[in-house]
């Protein structure tokens, strides 16, 4: 059944707002000690003495479990805020809670939905992050997410004059993200290798080992290292997120990962300067040279590129489309593939602060795009149906999330961070995007 029927049929005679993603899938940050149903939700903290005696509780949070509740009863819970703000957009537009579930067996559906919401579960699926060490300072991440943004605060101070960042992404150093040093013991870390010797190899579909960069930490190698040793003991799949920048040490990935079946996410959605702008430290050729690498070792199930639709991509974003559906056609459809991820928080960079005239003409580029490559063979449903919910976004969609200031404070925001930006990474907004510039230089 395609991806309506699925929403339809199975998921919502559980319940309107079921998701299964709330029992078996998490993403932890063991730095920090957060965790979260998937990347849309806020995260909240783990008890870290909890989970000395009790490792799964690294998932099975008091929050999680009255989230469970919530959709056991039907009800909404507002952390999941960016899928009911997708299906209400009608037009069968598809929310993750689909691709969140759509993944395990339905049996698996039901035996969620019959199961008291304050037990505990096992995972089947798992995105773990072991720090924040990243050599990117991408312009929609901050200092909870990457080093080189906590150098560039500890360097040049916060940011200043932004009025709508509820969040203060870009205020301070985020130290509360790494509780521990790199050297120091780490009750979560440890709690999740105790919990993954134990049982947890044996339950887990899919391990997702995220950063930071994850190939800059010893811990993703020690279970890289761990896969290889033992063989046979595990069917739990593993994929790893990778920036694949230049500094990537793509031939230690290659050689320590040949006799591992994995799958490879990476992150981009520009192409050219523009990308290079809005992820600083990415150099584009070096990024689509090492995609075209890992293509070529063929050892990989697949590789998945990440888009994060914010208001500077739109310009080239079909233009990276492009070129993931030229490798579709050289490596083949399953090869490669992408998501489009709506950005939401900081809410001056999603794509809703540019003017109508700018979004009506990025919505039309996007629509002579899925024109002419819907009906190919080499297109996935999936990424027919994020085109096509993007494209409905920008048409419909007037605030990137109901905690989001008018839009008067957004476009503060835009101009005062992007100039800032500018100064301390030394970029040019208006000759990196001229379509943007008269409009950008009127705020």
């Amino acid at each position: 059944m395609n991806d309506i029927e699925f929403r339809q049929q199975v998921l919502d005679p559980l319940s309107g707002s079921f998701c299964a993603a709330k029992w078996y899938n998490a993403t932890i940050w063991l730095g920090s000690g957060q965790t979260t149903s998937c990347h849309h939700p806020p995260a909240h903290l783990v008890d870290k003495d909890k989970v000395r005696s009790n490792p799964r509780l690294l998932h099975n949070t008091d929050q999680k479990k009255a989230d469970r509740a919530k959709m056991i009863a039907g009800e909404r819970p507002a952390g999941c805020e960016y899928c009911w703000k997708i299906e209400d957009m009608g037009r069968d537009a598809v929310s993750d809670r689909v691709y969140k579930s759509k993944i395990y067996p339905i049996e698996a559906l039901h035996e969620a939905r019959n199961t008291p919401a304050d037990h505990d579960v096992n995972l089947r699926t798992l995105e773990i992050a072991f720090d924040r060490t990243c050599q990117f300072a991408c312009s929609y991440c901050n200092p909870a997410f990457s080093t080189t943004w906590v150098n560039d605060i500890r360097r040049n101070g916060p940011y200043t004059n932004l009025v709508s960042d509820g969040r203060n992404h870009f205020t301070h150093t985020h130290d509360s993200s790494q509780l521990y040093k790199i050297t120091e013991a780490n009750p979560y870390i440890d709690a999740f290798f105790a919990w993954w010797e134990t049982d947890l190899h044996r339950s887990l579909q899919e391990l997702r080992i995220t950063g930071g960069e994850p190939l800059m930490s010893a811990h993703t190698w020690r279970l890289v290292d761990w896969f290889r040793d033992n063989r046979g003991r595990s069917n739990t799949r593993l994929a790893i997120n990778s920036n694949l920048g230049t500094d990537v040490d793509i031939a230690r990935l290659l050689d320590a990962t040949k006799d591992i079946n994995i799958d490879l996410y990476t992150s981009c959605e520009a192409t050219g300067l523009q990308a290079e702008y809005i992820r600083s430290g990415l150099v584009w050729h070096d990024w689509a040279n090492n995609v075209q690498r890992l293509l070529d070792s063929g050892q990989f199930r697949g590789i998945h590129v990440m888009a994060t639709i914010n208001a500077l991509c739109l310009s080239t974003l079909d233009q990276l489309l492009e070129c993931i559906m030229n490798w579709k056609i050289k490596y083949g459809r399953e090869a490669i593939s992408f998501t489009l991820n709506i950005l939401r928080f900081p809410s001056f960079q999603s794509p809703l602060v540019l003017p109508d005239s700018q979004r009506t003409v990025y919505r039309q580029r996007l629509i002579t795009w899925l024109e002419h490559w819907a009906d190919s063979e080499f297109i996935q449903e999936h990424e027919v149906n994020h085109t096509q919910r993007l494209i409905d976004y920008l048409d419909v969609v007037k605030t990137p999330h109901s905690e989001a200031f008018d839009r008067d404070k957004l476009l503060n925001d835009f101009r005062q961070f992007y100039s800032q930006y500018d100064q301390r990474r030394e970029k040019d907004f208006g000759s990196t995007f001229p379509e943007l510039k008269e409009w950008y230089n009127s705020l």
